[in-house]
């Protein structure tokens, strides 16, 4: 093992609470309110995030779409860059670190090991958020989907990363929460994985996973031995 690849958005970031806290009174705001307001906004952000990733539309383009499908409003271009605007607010002011970020890449430097970041993300926006919790000093590449063909669970960004970390790809272990893009990505990629669960969402996947960043070490020890 030569490097650790790590997810960004909902391993080191609280991406889901940072969404969850900016939807719903942005949403008020609008004039949509009920239980499922939060759950439609995901399902929508989803749906067009993974058109993005694989091409069909660009980034600011992914954004109006989830306006529009949201509100069921026929915006301008204009309009519905104001009113995501508004969202976006919100979301960059609700960001934080997930415990044990920080201990996590720290402990992997000292173990003398490289550290990448591989994100399905803006690289300006994800760069912001590496800056914002002086993360960029303890990270020595960033590689978001951004600037690739395609973004995770695509073989390209995970070949993309490695290359970038200049090692093989079976030196690699991916650390990520989802299991269909970091950690089956990444395997089908040649790289080792380790899923990041902290809700044990996943009890019945027989793939290597840990329920904090404080387990990480102790667990890429033992992936280091098979």
């Amino acid at each position: 093992m030569r490097a650790v690849l790590f997810d960004l958005d909902d391993t080191l970031i609280d991406q889901r609470s940072a969404m969850r806290a900016a939807v719903v009174p942005w949403a008020a705001e609008q004039g949509v309110t009920g239980a499922g307001v939060m759950d439609r906004w995901d399902a929508i952000a989803e749906r067009h995030y993974a058109r993005y990733q694989r091409r069909e539309c660009t980034f600011q383009e992914q954004r109006r779409a989830r306006v529009h499908d949201f509100l069921g409003l026929d915006l301008s271009d204009e309009a519905a860059d104001a009113v995501f605007g508004r969202y976006l607010e919100r979301y960059e002011a609700g960001w934080a670190l997930l415990p044990g970020a920080v201990a996590a890449l720290t402990r992997v430097r000292a173990a003398g090991l490289r550290v990448g970041i591989l994100t399905n993300g803006d690289e300006d926006q994800q760069r912001r958020k590496l800056d914002a919790f002086g993360l960029s000093r303890r990270v020595d590449v960033l590689v978001a989907s951004s600037a690739l063909p395609a973004g995770k669970p695509d073989p390209r960004a995970f070949a993309a990363a490695v290359s970038r970390l200049r090692v093989a790809a079976q030196e690699v272990l991916m650390v990520g929460d989802s299991l269909e893009k970091d950690v089956r990505g990444a395997l089908a990629a040649g790289l080792q994985a380790l899923l990041f669960d902290p809700d044990g969402r996943h009890t019945d996947t027989d793939v290597p996973r840990i329920t904090s960043l404080d387990q990480l070490l102790p667990s890429l020890r033992a992936v280091s031995r098979t």
